[in-house]
């Protein structure tokens, strides 16, 4: 298996073609029909998508209560043939105690939030060590500066656009020059293999300007299922409005 978890597995994955910086859509399943998960997430895969959003969460961290391993495990032989990453995204307390678990369901990226980690680097390493890429994110008022010390040792900078816990809010603003901030300071340290993840509030309107900042990874929940559109339309309308501003996307 290959390791997706080493810093060199990522350092060109958001390039496209000739260098042009190409941005993956990864669809949010919190924003999908449970009724026909399955049948959604397949539609993703069917329509290109090769990253897979899940969104865990325990009624502590964040006022709400989502899913666990088992969704992952459900999910694990719909991506895999499609050599799709199914990424979770641990709104949790406590992540460490249930690293291995998501790992063992098919997890094989694993973000974590700075605000929940009071042993950030230990829980870095710990997802590292199971072969998965690990992932640290932001809350909206949480600032760029509590970055520093693990940027050299992630393969995923995390910025929530809105306050976690509940899909379908109004994107935050100010979170295009947040990111932007964060692409500058990565690059300026010889970092910018470090994708940068984008969730809340994703859409057709604003992801454009969010690979402009940046953006390799668009979180997209609402965006991608729902009732007005298929799964396939809405993947390739984002796809769309990146390629509109010069942008691949993957």
């Amino acid at each position: 298996m290959r390791n997706v978890g080493r810093p060199e597995d990522s350092a060109n994955a958001g390039q496209g073609e000739g260098g042009v910086r190409a941005v993956a859509i990864a669809p949010s399943i919190l924003a999908a029909d449970f009724r026909r998960l399955g049948e959604q997430v397949s539609d993703a895969l069917a329509a290109g998508v090769r990253r897979i959003h899940i969104d865990v969460m325990d009624g502590r961290f964040v006022p709400n209560i989502s899913m666990g391993a088992l969704v992952v495990e459900a999910l694990r032989p719909l991506a895999e043939p499609y050599g799709a990453v199914l990424e979770v995204h641990l709104m949790i307390l406590e992540p460490d105690r249930y690293l291995a678990d998501f790992h063992r369901a098919g997890a094989r990226a694993m973000t974590v939030h700075v605000e929940a980690c009071p042993h950030l680097h230990r829980t870095v390493q710990n997802i590292r060590a199971l072969d998965s890429q690990p992932g640290v994110g932001l809350n909206p008022a949480t600032p760029l500066v509590t970055l520093d010390e693990i940027l050299p040792d992630i393969d995923v900078a995390l910025v929530m656009s809105v306050n976690p816990g509940f899909g379908g809010q109004k994107f935050i603003a100010s979170s295009i020059d947040k990111v932007a901030r964060l692409r500058r300071t990565l690059r300026e340290r010889g970092l910018d293999h470090v994708e940068i993840e984008v969730d809340g509030g994703v859409s057709a309107d604003n992801i454009a300007a969010l690979a402009e900042a940046g953006m390799t990874i668009a979180v997209a929940g609402s965006t991608v299922f729902n009732a007005k559109a298929s799964v396939a339309d809405s993947v390739s309308l984002l796809r769309s409005s990146c390629a509109a501003h010069g942008f691949a996307a993957r």
